[in-house]
């Protein structure tokens, strides 16, 4: 079966994918709204209204899976759409940095309940179960993509037009995300047989603590948090500050990262069709390590450059595809068919957890001691969460007896 040739998934990828970049180009965009409100202290709104939107994602991703069989999906989904487009109109209008926190509380709670709740259609429409895989698959391509080519559409957006032109143009890209839902035929959901929808919520949690290779995922999402906030959080002051560049400039910054990551990922296939998953994450795991110790050398013996920072960039952005590429591959092989939305909500929250922990690093502390102790922080998190991945993660699981719905032998022991 083509995946493809499935026109309502084609018309919800589409939507997925185009609000994948209005979330990042108003990623990019808040940045630099960031810089203009508060100068040097950028890194400190960026990282708190990054840390409101991490809230949102932990509390509100679970409860959307666990309700997802209980709302009509199609105008659930083109609701939060409609409600990301007006929020994103919003953010040129604000003059204090408090109605950033607002709105963004607003944007990423939407965005927060789209993103399982549009996993929990998947095998709806798609009913052929390798299809079922590769559609999980293209919405995990669609998110590193986004990785990449957002901060390159803003670098050349922003050499043609000032950086809150951008919010019109994510607030377009909403309602062409909101009217591809509303041509979908979403069918609403058969109720589940758990009957409390904490139950439900609760239940892809109790996964991931009971199965020793998720336990380690856990680890390893602190590994890219940290690393992560680093670049997401920094890159403004960094930049314009430290480096004496432009508004473009920082977006380019941005897309070294990115770089890194769609070109790994796009090598990755052929590796981990001979190298098991364990192996791939924890390398991956170790580059994250190695860049941002590299990153903080730097800044504390002063070599601060544009060519130095752009591999450091790269470098993070290729030790985050090593270790999130794989992972959807390391989640399917761990739950039964049917409990896999359960488990991606999970791992969705958990990831975020994790970014909630260093985004305030990230920001509050380098605004207050300086990038060189902050980054040294960023640095020794990711050494912890490699160290208690490679602990937590043993190279020979023990077998349990799985699910008849759950993957193959073969498939637990590749992801082993």
């Amino acid at each position: 079966m083509r995946l493809f040739a499935v026109r309502d998934y084609r018309h919800l990828f589409a939507a997925q994918l185009i609000a994948l970049f209005g979330t990042g180009l108003t990623t990019v965009a808040l940045g630099l709204l960031a810089y203009d409100l508060a100068g040097p202290r950028a890194g400190v709104v960026l990282s708190t209204a990054l840390t409101v939107k991490m809230v949102m994602y932990v509390l509100i991703a679970p409860l959307a899976a666990a309700y997802a069989d209980r709302l009509p999906r199609r105008t659930f989904l083109f609701a939060l759409d409609a409600v990301r487009g007006l929020v994103v109109l919003g953010l040129p209008l604000v003059t204090e940095v408090w109605q950033v926190y607002v709105l963004i509380g607003l944007l990423q709670a939407a965005s927060a309940a789209f993103t399982p709740t549009f996993q929990a259609v998947i095998p709806d429409i798609v009913t052929d179960e390798a299809a079922y895989t590769r559609a999980l698959s293209a919405s995990q391509v669609a998110s590193t993509m986004e990785s990449l080519l957002s901060p390159v559409l803003a670098a050349v957006a922003l050499t043609l037009m000032s950086f809150d032109r951008l919010f019109l143009g994510t607030s377009a890209g909403f309602l062409a995300s909101a009217l591809l839902v509303l041509s979908t035929r979403i069918p609403d959901a058969r109720p589940q047989g758990r009957t409390k929808a904490w139950d439900r919520a609760a239940a892809g949690i109790r996964t991931f603590l009971t199965t020793p290779r998720l336990r380690g995922v856990m680890a390893l999402n602190l590994v890219v948090a940290a690393a992560g906030s680093m670049v997401v959080v920094n890159t403004v002051n960094h930049v314009r500050d430290e480096l004496g560049g432009t508004r473009s400039d920082v977006a380019w910054m941005l897309a070294a990262s990115g770089t890194g990551t769609l070109l790994t990922a796009l090598l990755l296939p052929r590796v981990l069709d001979r190298v098991a998953a364990r192996t791939v994450m924890t390398t991956g795991a170790g580059v994250l390590v190695a860049g941002t110790t590299a990153a903080a050398v730097s800044s504390a013996t002063g070599f601060v450059t544009w060519t130095g920072t752009a591999l450091v960039w790269a470098v993070i952005g290729v030790g985050m595809a090593l270790v999130i590429t794989p992972t959807g591959t390391v989640l399917r092989a761990s739950v039964a068919r049917n409990a896999v939305p359960e488990a991606f909500a999970a791992q969705f929250s958990l990831s975020h957890l994790a970014w909630l922990i260093t985004y305030p690093v990230a920001g509050r502390l380098g605004a207050t001691a300086g990038f060189s102790l902050t980054w040294t922080v960023l640095a020794a998190l990711a050494a912890a969460g490699t160290a208690a991945a490679l602990l937590l993660w043993p190279r020979r699981e023990p077998r349990t007896a799985v699910p008849s719905a759950a993957p193959t032998r073969s498939a637990l022991v590749k992801a082993a």
